[in-house]
């Protein structure tokens, strides 16, 4: 056994002994390699033999091995910091993660208490009270609700559908109140739209102070009769949202205006949800709006105040592809998969049939915190740009006019039949619209012709003229897609093309598209 240990205490001594050897070596190795004393010698001893060449290498040879020592300390020294830095992150990572698993604890448990609470008011309050009573035991009715609280949460939406709850409470508000409707007295006769436009326009003046060129009404009722969304936009402080706002109440049927928020992201946001858990629909306004148009002949306005704050081709998305159905019988969107007994009147198998009477207008500041509209709202709005402030003027006592929306139409069908876009007019576009082709490899479309056809007959019998209602339409329609070329290329086919409209349409006659023209050359 003595033998044993005398080894064992060698080989541990010895082992022990090699290892202190090698920190002491590392360690006099370390010492050893900045010893200036030593390299001073060495230099004292070589440096009378050296000659220019020889200085500089050795300076150089000095700077460079310093160099690399001093780049591999610093290169240990970060190492060492990110990597107590990374295990300060995993620490603060899975103390972040045992959080979260304590949350995700509470939540669970707080949904379970809610979820018996709601079971509790909608599944068998009534009969647990009966079985309370009868038995005398409150608690134990209760808690025999408590096992059976999975049933009667499954079955709360067919309770509803029978007992006659309404899932779309704001929409059946409005069916009972249209229950005994009597249609109003619209001041239809003798309207024109030379007349509704100068009324409009004192109406502003004289009830609001709003002051509106005459051109601005023009186009903007014009614009209600090629398509069903209006886009105004400009600086702010123009009178964007006052000027929708103030023809809802000239036609005694005040405008809805909905503020669109930045988080907008689809449909949701404009029309509402059912809420599968409470087995409720969240009606926005402008839903109820919607489907209260259907009772009405009125004219109703939508407005999106702020339309670009969030992306308009993401929330309007479906309401864009309807409004270009050919078809108003298929303009239907639909809201619940699912028929109730006691849902609302107009409601056919979940679906809302788009009333005709109703106008989308969208408001719109282009800065650096809206988003671009995209062509595709572009092509389908009728744009109006406000970019000046209105100038005072007086104007008469104007009463408000409650207008039927079919005497408009009417009105809008009366004027394409008598002021036709003249031939020598047609021929004229067709030219141009093959020197644009030509020339910067944009066409107007279908949409545009079917829109221009509508518009300018309609802006004459309003009392403007027929080059000026082409040339606004053109200039915010089809030259307008020349921002997204690339201006050094075509700056010297703009010039061409103003010399075009000069010599096609008269000299100076197309005063708009020719000022966008000479911006877009500014511009580059």
């Amino acid at each position: 056994m003595d033998a044993f240990l005398n080894w064992f205490f060698a080989f541990i001594t010895t082992m022990f002994s090699g290892i202190w050897q090698g920190i002491k070596s590392f360690f006099l190795g370390i010492i050893h390699i900045f010893d200036f004393g030593i390299y001073f010698g060495l230099f004292s001893k070589y440096q009378s033999g050296f000659g220019v060449g020889g200085w500089i290498l050795a300076v150089l040879s000095l700077i460079l091995v310093y160099a690399f020592w001093l780049g591999l300390v610093f290169l240990l020294v970060l190492g060492i910091r990110r990597f107590f830095r990374y295990r300060a992150s995993l620490a603060v990572n899975e103390d972040l993660l045992d959080e979260i698993s304590v949350l995700q604890k509470e939540v669970a448990r707080l949904t379970k208490e809610k979820e018996c609470i709601i079971g509790l008011k909608t599944g068998g309050t009534a009969g647990d009270e009966g079985t309370a009573g009868a038995d005398g035991d409150a608690d134990d009715a209760t808690e025999t609700h408590h096992g059976e609280l999975l049933g009667a949460t499954d079955l709360s939406a067919t309770d509803k559908a029978q007992t006659g709850e309404p899932r779309f409470y704001r929409l059946a508000a409005v069916d009972e109140k249209y229950t005994n409707f009597v249609p109003p007295v619209y001041e239809d006769e003798g309207v024109t739209l030379t007349d509704l436009c100068e009324d409009l326009r004192n109406y502003a003046c004289s009830s609001s102070h709003l002051y509106y060129e005459i051109k601005t009404i023009r186009l903007m009722i014009a614009g209600l009769a090629s398509t069903k969304m209006i886009l105004l936009q400009g600086i702010s402080g123009t009178g964007k949202t006052s000027l929708p706002y103030v023809m809802g109440k000239y036609f005694e049927n005040g405008a809805t205006i909905a503020s669109v928020q930045p988080s907008w992201r689809d449909r949701s946001e404009l029309f509402g949800f059912f809420n599968e858990f409470t087995k409720k629909f969240n009606e926005t306004e402008v839903l109820r709006r919607i489907y209260e148009s259907a009772y009405t002949d009125d004219i109703n306005i939508i407005v999106l105040d702020e339309m670009n704050i969030a992306r308009v081709e993401y929330y309007f998305a479906e309401m864009l592809s309807i409004l270009e159905m050919p078809d108003p019988e298929e303009w239907k969107i639909q809201l619940v998969p699912s028929v109730w007994p006691n849902d609302p009147v107009l409601l056919t198998d979940g679906k809302l049939k788009i009333p005709q009477n109703v106008w989308y207008i969208g408001t719109a500041n282009n800065d650096d915190s809206t988003f671009a509209v995209s062509d595709k709202v572009y092509d389908r709005a009728f744009v109006i740009n406000l970019d000046s402030k209105g100038v005072p003027f007086d104007a008469p006592e104007t009463k408000a006019r409650r207008i039927s929306y079919h005497c408009v139409e009417a009105l809008y069908r009366k004027a394409v039949q008598e002021h036709p876009v003249s031939d020598e007019t047609l021929g004229k576009i067709e030219k141009l619209d093959n020197y644009v082709i030509e020339h910067f490899r944009v066409a107007f479309g279908n949409r545009i012709m079917k829109q221009l056809k509508v518009f300018v007959p309609v802006y004459i019998a309003c009392g403007g003229d027929e080059t000026e209602g082409l040339d606004y339409l053109l200039a915010t329609k089809v030259f307008r897609k020349f921002e997204s070329l690339n201006l050094g290329l075509i700056r010297d086919e703009i010039k061409g093309l103003i010399n075009f409209l000069d010599a096609t349409f008269g000299k100076d006659r197309m005063t708009e598209c020719i000022a966008f023209l000479r911006r877009l050359q500014k511009s580059y």
